[in-house]
C-alpha cells in the first residue's frame, strides 16, 4: 500500500507542477478557442491540460517500475506497456483536436486504433464470468470486439461529461478510488496477481486527476480538453479490462459449503461485469440520452448541444459549483454502493443506506435555490452568507432636492423627451405681443 500511495503522490505532484507551464504554452500556441453557444464559461480559457496529465502518467509508471514490489507487475505482465502505448496514441489525437478541431469520425477511428494497440500487446478480455454458467472463454475476435467497445464507450462517456469546471476530473477520480479499493481487495485478500495491474492503473489515474483538479476547479484556469478527457477515459477502461475476466473462481475457493453461501461469495466474481458500468453510470446515461436526443431531432450523434445533464442542472437554477458537487454525489453513491455490495452482499443495511442517500440526492436536486438561514439567536456566530438580511428603508427625498419633470419628458433616461421644456407658452406670448 505504501508503494501505491507513493506512486499516487508522485503522479499528482508531477501533474500539478506541469499544469502551470502547460497553461502558458497553450496560450502561446493559441489553443484558446472562441466561446461557443453551448459553453458555460464566459472568458476564453486555454486547453491542452492533457499534456500535464500524460506526463504525470509517464512519471507514475516510471516510479512504479523502480519500486521493489510494483516492479513485479512490469516483469510478469505486459499490460503497463500496452497502456502506455494506447495512451500515447489517444493523447496525440487529443492534442491535435484541441489545436485544430479534428472531425468526430477521425477521433472515433483513433480511439478504435488505440484500443487495438492495447489488444495486440495483451491488454484484452480473455473470458467472462457469467452467473449460473461460470467462466466462459472468449475467442480472439470476441475478446477484441468487446475490449474495443468498452474502451470507446468509456472514452466518449468521459468526454461527454466534460462540460463544467472540475466535473470530469472529479468524477473519474471518484470512480478510480472505488475501483482501486476493489482491485486492491482482490489482489491482497485473495492473493490474485492478475489484479495488480488494475490496482496500479487506478492509483495512477487518481494521481492524474488530483494533480489537475486545483487548476480546473471553478473558475478554471485551464481545461483538460480532449487530450485529457480521452486520456483518463482510456486509463479507466484499461483498469476495467485488466481485471475483468482475469479472476479464476477456483483460485478464490468460493464453492465450498452450502449453495446459498456459494452464491453470496461469488459476488466478487460477477462484480467486474457491473463495477466498470456502475462507475461510469452517470456519464454513460448522459451519453445514451445525448445520442437518442440528437438522433430523434435528425442530427448527428456527435453534434454538440446544451442538453447534457450538467446543462440541465444549471437551467433549473443550480449554481456552477452546486451542479458539480451534485454530480460528484451521484457518482460516489453508485460507485461506492456497488463496491460495498461486493464486500457484503447479504446485508440489508447497505441497500437501506443507498436508498436513504438517493432520497437525499433527489431532495437536493429539487431545491436548486435553497439557501439555509440561521435562526435569530445565531446571527453573530454563522458566516455572513447565512445571516438574515434586514430590509433597508429608502432614504427620504427633501423637497428642495426634487427636480420637476418638464412636460413631454418621461424621466427615464430621457428616452421620450422631445426637448428640455415645452415651447408652446413662448409662442403664445409672442402672438399676444404682436
Amino acid at each position: 500500500m505504501r508503494e501505491y500511495l507513493l506512486t499516487l503522490c508522485i503522479t499528482a505532484a508531477v501533474t500539478y507542477l506541469l499544469t502551470g507551464p502547460v497553461r502558458k504554452f497553450a496560450i502561446v500556441a493559441g489553443a484558446m478557442p472562441e466561446i461557443r453557444a453551448r459553453d458555460v464559461h464566459r472568458e476564453p480559457t486555454p486547453r491542452l491540460g492533457g499534456i500535464a496529465m500524460f506526463f504525470g502518467l509517464c512519471a507514475g509508471l516510471l516510479v512504479a517500475d523502480h519500486l521493489t514490489n510494483l516492479s513485479e507487475v512490469f516483469e510478469k505482465s505486459n499490460e503497463p506497456r500496452a497502456l502506455l502505448s494506447g495512451a500515447a496514441l489517444i493523447w496525440l489525437i487529443g492534442v491535435l483536436d484541441d489545436k485544430f478541431e479534428i472531425d468526430a469520425l477521425i477521433k472515433l477511428g483513433g480511439q478504435m486504433i488505440a484500443a487495438g494497440v492495447m489488444v495486440m500487446q495483451g491488454l484484452t478480455i480473455l473470458w467472462l464470468p457469467i452467473p449460473s454458467v461460470g467462466s466462459v472463454a472468449l475467442t480472439q475476435w470476441q475478446g477484441t470486439l468487446l475490449t474495443v467497445a468498452l474502451v470507446v464507450i468509456t472514452i466518449n462517456a468521459v468526454n461527454f461529461v466534460d462540460g463544467l469546471d472540475g466535473l470530469a476530473a472529479g468524477m473519474v477520480c471518484i470512480a478510480a478510488a472505488a475501483f482501486f479499493l476493489y482491485a486492491y481487495r482482490i489482489w491482497y485478500s485473495y492473493g490474485i496477481e492478475a489484479a495488480a495491474p488494475a490496482t496500479l492503473f487506478s492509483a495512477i489515474l487518481m494521481g492524474m486527476c488530483l494533480g489537475f483538479l486545483p487548476h480546473n476547479m471553478h473558475p478554471a484556469r485551464i481545461f483538460m480538453g480532449d487530450s485529457g478527457s480521452m486520456l483518463i477515459g482510456l486509463v479507466l477502461a484499461a483498469g476495467a479490462i485488466s481485471i475483468t475476466g482475469q479472476i479464476d473462481p477456483d483460485a478464490l475457493k468460493l464453492f465450498a459449503g452450502s449453495e446459498k453461501a456459494a452464491v453470496h461469495q461469488t459476488v466478487p466474481v460477477y462484480i467486474p461485469l457491473l463495477l466498470p458500468l456502475s462507475i461510469i453510470a452517470v456519464p454513460a446515461a448522459d451519453l445514451i440520452s445525448a445520442i437518442v436526443r440528437r438522433t430523434w431531432r435528425g442530427q448527428s450523434p456527435f453534434a454538440a448541444d446544451r442538453g447534457h445533464l450538467h446543462h440541465r442542472l444549471l437551467e433549473i437554477g443550480h449554481s456552477h459549483s452546486r451542479a458539480v458537487w451534485l454530480m460528484y454525489f451521484w457518482s460516489a453513491l453508485i460507485a461506492f454502493g456497488s463496491l460495498t455490495y461486493s464486500v457484503n452482499s447479504a446485508s440489508m443495511w447497505i441497500v437501506l443506506g443507498v436508498v436513504i442517500l438517493s432520497a437525499i440526492g433527489l431532495v437536493l436536486l429539487l431545491l436548486p435555490r435553497f439557501t439555509p438561514r440561521a435562526p435569530m439567536w445565531a446571527q453573530h456566530i454563522v458566516p455572513p452568507r447565512y445571516r438574515r438580511r434586514r430590509p433597508v428603508a429608502p432614504e427620504p427625498v427633501e423637497a428642495e432636492q426634487r427636480t420637476p419633470v418638464a412636460v413631454g419628458v418621461s424621466g427615464v433616461n430621457g428616452a421620450t423627451a422631445l426637448s428640455a421644456r415645452s415651447r408652446v407658452p413662448e409662442r403664445r406670448k409672442a402672438e399676444t405681443s404682436r
